[in-house]
């Protein structure tokens, strides 16, 4: 064979290997995660009262502004890209924001709510006022970077080229949906739900403009499975639970709430053409644990770890009340590692792992890529 019909084919070759071949991995320098409590890292705790032991005591080993044991699902992706746990933005102290924020808080919503924080516990800071946070961020840091006299004094701040190359990660709606149960109509809650779902591309697009361009999507979870449902609920009609205990007209409204943000979703790679967009279907991991338990090496996943709940006593995880002259102290479970939901309302860190576990690698990712390979536009 002459020289030339080698290099075609040994160029043919390369090519072939280069059209089947998987992405490089991305180098994500930073991490800037909006949403509730279900990626809250200390925001809540830093704004407001701070969350009490025992929560924490699965892996910081006292309260480390978690709604949960332990870890969350955003602290399972720094760790897949390794990088650093996030510092919440509100937190005054020790925080380090060189390789990222967190702007979630415990209670936001995607649309601002008309109550305070003290009637259900939902936050000032919805999906619009983090936005706004982040931008005062950006632009802020950039003011310090040029200030700052010595490496040490950058280490603790973002490069300003690295909000071009960071991951944008967002998990929220869940309390969107909470509220309205709350407030609303089914037939009402649905109506609302193109208004949410377009103040969420908003939130995207701006972030875009402000030079984002990878963005990582949780769709919202079985809103209808946490166990807090149940705790005033006697004697439900046939049909208001599924078969595996949970509340069967919320879990549908949040499956029509993710059809609607993936059809968005859809929409919002069209209209960013630079944007690298993943839609993540966590509601799929959550009932997987839920409906499956046993097979995942979970207990009973409508029993709640930590708090105290017998009868019509409840007192709240971390709280103290008196029930019939004693005492009583919402304590921990004495293995949370097998349970699925912490306090009612929160996964544990075990849960939380597994459903990092089975979506930061692609599988339940649309498109069905690995975080590792977010920045990739497909």
């Amino acid at each position: 064979m002459d020289f030339w019909r080698v290099m075609v084919l040994v160029s043919w070759v390369l090519s072939v290997r280069a059209a089947t071949s998987p992405p490089s991995p991305c180098d994500f320098p930073a991490i800037y995660n909006f949403g509730d409590s279900n990626s809250d890292t200390g925001g809540i705790s830093a704004a407001f009262a701070p969350i009490p032991p025992p929560y924490g005591q699965g892996f910081f080993h006292k309260p480390a502004g978690r709604d949960c044991d332990g870890r969350l699902i955003i602290d399972f992706i720094a760790e897949r890209v390794r990088l650093p746990y996030l510092s919440a933005y509100l937190n005054s102290l020790g925080a380090n924001f060189g390789h990222g924020a967190n702007f979630a808080t415990g209670g936001s919503t995607i649309r601002r709510q008309n109550e305070t924080i003290f009637e259900y516990g939902i936050s000032p800071f919805a999906l619009d006022m983090q936005i706004i946070q982040f931008d005062q961020f950006k632009a802020r840091t950039a003011d310090l970077y040029k200030q700052a006299k010595s490496p040490s004094e950058r280490s603790k701040l973002p490069k300003p080229e690295d909000f071009a190359k960071a991951l944008y990660t967002f998990d929220i709606g869940q309390n969107d949906l909470s509220v309205g149960f709350r407030k609303m109509s089914f037939d009402q809650l649905h109506a609302t739900m193109p208004d949410i779902i377009n103040q969420f591309a908003t939130a995207v697009k701006h972030l875009y403009q402000q030079g984002g361009r990878a963005f990582w999507i949780h769709n919202t979870g079985p809103i209808g499975c946490l166990p807090v449902n149940l705790f005033y609920l006697h004697n439900p009609a046939p049909g208001y639970l599924d078969q595996h205990g949970c509340v069967k007209a919320q879990n549908d409204m949040a499956v029509e709430f993710n059809r609607q943000l993936k059809d968005r979703v859809i929409k919002l790679r069209a209209e960013l053409p630079q944007a690298a967009i993943t839609y993540v279907d966590v509601y799929a991991a959550k009932y997987e644990i839920i409906s499956k338990p046993q097979s995942h090496g979970f207990a009973d996943p409508l029993k709640v770890c930590c708090g105290y709940h017998v009868n019509y006593d409840h007192v709240w995880c971390g709280n103290t009340a008196t029930i019939n002259n004693t005492e009583v102290f919402g304590a921990s479970c004495k293995d949370p590692s097998v349970s699925v939901s912490w306090d009612g309302v929160h996964y544990s860190q075990a849960a939380n792992q597994w459903v990092a576990d089975h979506t930061l690698n692609g599988s339940l990712a649309e498109p069905p890529i690995p975080i590792t390979q977010a920045c990739h536009r497909q």
